[in-house]
């Protein structure tokens, strides 16, 4: 589970100033290079590049450059404060008494498909 939480916050958070991701500018418009740790972009510069025994299986993409992450915090923040008035939360903790969850799995990581604007690997 927390695996998950931190790659889904990767792709949420990829792209804005305070990330370490190189900056590329293409046809006047910016871009960051956002790579997943099976890539072979992340294989040269993590670990000296792919081991014989291994293959890449991750993606580098650029993705629009966001600015500061000032910005999309602000969107999380109100997204919650919605839900929490939807559901009649004051708190937090309160929102597993007023709802119910449900898990779903997603079929397609749009990171790597509509947002990208060019596939490196």
């Amino acid at each position: 589970k927390q695996w998950y939480q931190r790659r889904v916050r990767g792709g949420m958070f990829a792209g804005h100033d305070e990330g370490d991701g190189e900056i590329i500018e293409k046809e006047g418009r910016k871009y960051v290079k956002f790579y997943g740790m099976s890539s072979s972009t992340a294989m040269e510069k993590h670990s000296g590049g792919v081991a014989n025994y291994r293959t890449s299986e991750g993606k580098t993409v650029l993705l629009p450059y966001k600015g500061s992450i000032e910005g999309t915090i602000q969107d999380i923040l109100g997204g919650v404060r919605s839900c929490c008035t939807y559901v009649g939360a004051v708190k937090l903790k309160e929102l597993p008494k007023r709802t119910t969850f449900v898990r779903t799995t997603k079929q397609l990581n749009e990171i790597y498909g509509k947002k990208s604007i060019n596939k490196t690997d």
